[in-house]
């Protein structure tokens, strides 16, 4: 992997984990390094899933993918706040 890559993976997993942590409702107590891997692996899951499905190569903008890595984001940071939230309290 490039530096390029590494830092386009940082940012679009930035972008999709912030999306899905503005779907999650409440206030999610993770740190942001964590948001951060947590778009990355919803970005990577989510085309493979949309490449599965065959919708990951249309012409424009491929907003069915999008969709899907942001649900995978917004699933992640459930599973992790929840997780990460508790480990904090105790």
């Amino acid at each position: 992997m490039t530096v390029t890559g590494l830092i386009t993976a940082i940012i679009v997993g930035l972008i999709i984990g912030a999306l899905g942590r503005l779907v999650v409702p409440g206030k999610q107590r993770i740190p942001i390094w964590l948001t951060i891997v947590i778009g990355i692996i919803a970005a990577l899951i989510g085309t493979l899933i949309a490449r599965a499905v065959g919708v990951a190569e249309t012409s424009g903008f491929d907003w069915i993918e999008l969709i899907f890595q942001v649900v995978l984001a917004a699933i992640g940071v459930s599973i992790a706040s929840g997780t990460y939230g508790r480990r904090q309290l105790h």
